[in-house]
């Protein structure tokens, strides 16, 4: 170690905590997806506020398994594919890539669409045209613009998700009964009600988000002249795992309260006039004009492309992450395209195949349904992996995860084991 990276680097000079986030916030925001809010508007519109108890419930088990993944990047330096090509069988680690590399594309092919529908809402024209020029202009944003600069964008665009909380103030809402249903909730434990308590699931923990939190830590640690792996300097680790917990706290929990606040519009504006059957966000933005006045419905509608911009590069960066990391080859937004070829070839790849899905005649719900299917199948067994690599010294050194942050991470494993088997159980009975 250098004798200019001693001691604590991520507190010096102090600053707020607020200045301090980054991996955690931009990685909940992403979580809000346009997919995301199709679901979120769905089951509000489906079940009222009965399913509001889900995100208190959930919000614990979102910080730990994304805390534990921003260790695994900042105290080794290497991505979460990385880790686990190195400490696990290829064709297992290899096997859950192919599987998130699928998920992944459907998933960004459904946001484009959504988020050209959106567009197409307010602007009018052809939302084909807008889901295209969306995906070129984030693709070129990734590709040609530093990831030190496109950071703080990725930031922004997060922020914008407060317009889904504005949504809730444009539109009359029960508080009392929606106390009412966080505190007691009324739920019919019915097939139609666990289907969606396992989608909300899905779309709250989903396996590209452990791989980009991971990788943003370890983007950043690039970036610094100062950060090293925290296995080769102990000495930074109380301020970093510090700055971790407070920025993978507030960043899910923001990504929760947005859900929350979508979950409550729908429910206020859709379910309360017997509006129940949304099957896309477009169509959820589209209900709210006549009920809820045009500013409802056009903030509702910026959200879905704003939160898009942001949920789509991170989508395919999770991507390139994972299929460069598996592969030992160079990878980062913070390299150039000649120095990461493969990361860059699969990132752009990935958004084109996702561009190709709006043109296709795949219908865009059963594209996400199967998105669910896969990472219903992805999810459990790489998050078992995470939490095992964390309690590795040979990756981990003297900075094993224990503790509360052990149990909650296997706690949420569970819980999510127990919503695929669920799923595929519903399945069967659809």
């Amino acid at each position: 170690m250098r004798p200019d990276k001693q001691g604590p680097v991520e507190d010096a000079p102090p600053s707020p905590w607020w200045n301090r986030l980054s991996a955690g916030l931009v990685t909940g925001a992403a979580d809000d997806d346009p997919s995301g809010v199709a679901t979120y508007s769905q089951v509000g519109a489906r079940f009222g506020y009965a399913m509001l108890w889900i995100v208190f419930i959930t919000t614990p088990l979102m910080i730990a398994i994304q805390m534990v993944s921003a260790r695994i990047g900042r105290v080794t330096g290497r991505g979460l594919a990385d880790n686990l090509s190195r400490q696990f069988p290829k064709p297992a680690v290899w096997s859950l890539v192919v599987l998130l590399v699928a998920a992944n594309v459907i998933n960004i092919g459904a946001d484009l669409a959504a988020m050209g529908a959106a567009a197409k809402l307010l602007l009018g024209g052809s939302g084909l045209a807008y889901a295209i020029a969306l995906a070129v202009v984030s693709t070129a944003l990734q590709v040609y613009v530093s990831f030190e600069r496109y950071s703080p964008i990725l930031k922004v665009l997060a922020m914008s998700l407060f317009a889904y909380v504005a949504t809730v103030f444009a539109v009359k809402v029960p508080w009392g009964e929606v106390a009412r249903s966080v505190v007691v909730p009324h739920a019919s434990w019915n097939l139609d009600y666990v289907t969606g308590l396992v989608a909300v699931l899905g779309t709250t923990i989903s396996p590209y988000l452990f791989c980009w939190q991971a990788a943003q830590e370890v983007e950043e640690l690039r970036e610094s002249d100062e950060r090293e792996p925290l296995r080769e300097a102990s000495e930074q680790a109380p301020d970093a795992l510090r700055r971790i917990a407070i920025d993978t706290s507030v960043g899910m929990i923001f990504s929760n309260v947005i859900a929350f606040f979508m979950i409550v519009t729908a429910a206020a504006v859709l379910h309360a006039h017997g509006k129940t059957d949304i099957t896309s966000t477009s169509e959820a933005a589209e209900a709210l004009r006549p009920i809820a006045g045009r500013f409802a419905f056009t903030l509702f509608s910026l959200g879905i492309i704003s939160t898009g911009l942001l949920a789509v590069p991170v989508l395919a960066g999770a991507t390139a992450f994972a299929v460069a990391g598996a592969a030992h080859a160079r990878y980062g937004l913070s390299r150039s395209v000649r120095g990461a070829k493969l990361f860059y070839a699969v990132l752009i790849g990935a958004m084109a195949l996702g561009a190709a899905l709006t043109l296709s005649p795949v219908d865009p719900i059963k594209a996400l349904y199967w998105s669910a299917v896969v990472n219903g199948v992805c999810a459990v067994p790489l998050m078992a992996a995470i939490m095992l690599i964390a309690r590795r010294r040979k990756a981990m050194g003297e900075l094993v995860v224990r503790g509360w942050l052990f149990v909650f991470g296997w706690l949420a494993t569970a819980v999510m084991g127990v919503a695929a088997i669920v799923m595929f159980a519903t399945m069967g009975k659809g």
